[in-house]
């Protein structure tokens, strides 16, 4: 039997999802001003739901995407507003899985040590 149970095991996948999602979304603002730069994203939610539907949450495989567009005049393809609206998302999704995650683990903690 194990103490790492599938929706805790889907909560850490999310959690490192939502975490690759941050770094791309971010090394997409720090890029706004690169001549030929492509957006990059990952679609956290998408490969979750799948390794969810195999029972498997812990094997849900995240993959950095390009998405070939042009906003400016020097080929960059990031918005700045739309970036950090995203990011911004990102922060409150990423925020809300850690403290799931965190009142899970001390209902367990509470649990071991004979408490509430």
């Amino acid at each position: 039997m194990s103490l790492i149970d599938p929706t805790q095991s889907a909560l850490n996948s999310a959690i490192q999802g939502a975490s690759m999602r941050h770094d791309l979304l971010a090394g997409n603002l720090a890029n706004v001003n690169t001549p030929g730069y492509q957006r990059r994203d990952v679609d956290f939610h998408g490969a979750l739901q799948q390794a969810m539907e195999t029972g498997r949450p812990q094997e849900a495989r995240f993959a950095a995407t390009t998405e070939p567009g042009v906003i400016s005049a020097d080929g960059n393809g990031v918005d700045m507003d739309r970036e950090s609206a995203e990011l911004a998302k990102n922060a409150l999704d990423q925020q809300a899985l850690v403290s799931v995650a965190q009142a899970r683990l001390s209902t367990l903690i509470n649990a071991i040590n004979g408490q509430g």
